[in-house]
């Protein structure tokens, strides 16, 4: 059948190509039992990119996504590119298409599912149903401002530099995302930032207030420090519904809240773009675990997070909705049944690889879709 939905995988480096073919069977049955399917173009990023090319992230990358309908982004980096400049490092291929492409929305949900309610860091209790939502500015800020460097000083000391910078309308338009998600959620933003100590954070706060006063004044805005949401996350994490934040604070509480879901390998996260004239966005997913360079190429490594980033990618860029959903219950399912990867293992339940985790999601898919 004839494809009009182009996306574009990019495995990359470490259990990237691993926990990807596990997805690219997901999409195969869906060309079989749903008859969604999609025109696959892959490409090389990250360290993958720099053997083959010598770039993190080529043009002919870049002009791939451009011409996508959506970016299915697998995970780059490891031990063997440590050594080379800063500019030349695998990381930098995810934000180049971040950048490029306008990506500058990342939404990072943090879920737990009844069955791995046990496998949080903290009492089952304040995890069991948690639903929280991370909107992370994704293309300024602290990663991207300038001037940055390492520099020698007069006396002839080293001196690191980066610059947190952010503009009226970088943070206006992605705390408007952060409010409509929270509209169909359950109605609240709580803003992270540091105003108490930095001019950015002043502006972010200032600006937060002014959207939310003139356009969402039916959302509840709640303004909280950066490191008192990350005690609060520990503590008291289901008061949250969704917590926006700028680069540096969305990236580093992200993190401590995928620890709380009982491991960074059950992760999704979508980076969107501006919609154009036509409704069209660029749009990247991917999982937030790294490229586990220790486990790669072992077999163990859990495609679960890669699996929910493509339902997050049917639901956010094609609107298959259903799709997504029989995805989604199809995890679910497989972990109820007591099956785990090493990293959500529990006692007495049952230790697989990545291709039997791949394997038994597509055979619920079955019973699912029978």
């Amino acid at each position: 059948m004839a494809s009009n939905k182009t996306l574009l995988i990019l495995p990359g480096d470490g259990i990237g190509p691993e926990v990807m073919r596990e997805v690219r069977r997901v999409i195969e049955w869906m060309d079989r039992r749903r008859s969604v399917t999609f025109n696959v173009v892959e490409g090389l990023v990250g360290g993958a990119a720099i053997e083959a090319e010598g770039s993190p992230c080529p043009d002919s990358t870049v002009a791939a996504a451009r011409a996508a309908d959506a970016v299915l982004f697998g995970s780059v980096g490891g031990p063997q590119w440590d050594q080379l400049p800063f500019d030349q490092r695998p990381e930098l291929g995810v934000l180049r298409l971040r950048k490029d492409l306008g990506l500058f929305a990342n939404l990072r949900p943090a879920v737990v599912l009844d069955a791995l309610a046990d496998a949080s860091s903290l009492k089952p209790d304040l995890v069991r149903g948690l639903d929280l939502m991370i909107v992370r500015e994704s293309t300024g800020g602290i990663y991207f401002g300038e001037p940055r460097g390492i520099e020698v000083m007069a006396n002839g000391k080293r001196r690191g530099i980066d610059t947190e910078v952010y503009t009226e309308d970088e943070i206006a338009r992605v705390a408007r995302v952060a409010f409509d998600l929270a509209r169909k959620r359950r109605n609240k933003v709580t803003s992270v930032d540091k105003a108490n100590v930095m001019q950015s954070g002043r502006l972010w706060r200032a600006v937060v207030g002014e959207v939310h006063k003139a356009e969402f004044i039916d959302v509840e805005l709640e303004n909280m420090y950066a490191d008192n949401c990350a005690m609060q996350l520990c503590s008291r994490p289901k008061q949250f519904d969704v917590i926006l934040g700028s680069n540096l604070f969305g990236d580093v509480l992200s993190d401590l809240a995928a620890a709380l879901t009982g491991s960074l390998g059950m992760l999704p996260s979508a980076t969107l773009g501006a919609p154009d004239g036509a409704g069209r966005r660029h749009a990247l997913y991917e999982p937030i675990h790294g490229s586990a360079p220790d486990i790669a190429g072992k077999g163990v490594a859990n495609p679960c997070a890669q699996m929910l980033s493509f339902a997050m990618l049917l639901r956010w860029s094609f609107g298959l909705d259903e799709d997504a959903a029989l995805v989604e219950k199809a995890v679910e399912r497989v972990l109820a049944g007591g099956l785990r990867t090493a990293d959500i293992m529990q006692a007495g339940m049952a230790r697989i690889g990545t291709s039997v985790m791949g394997e038994a999601i597509v055979r619920e898919l079955d019973k699912l879709a029978a």
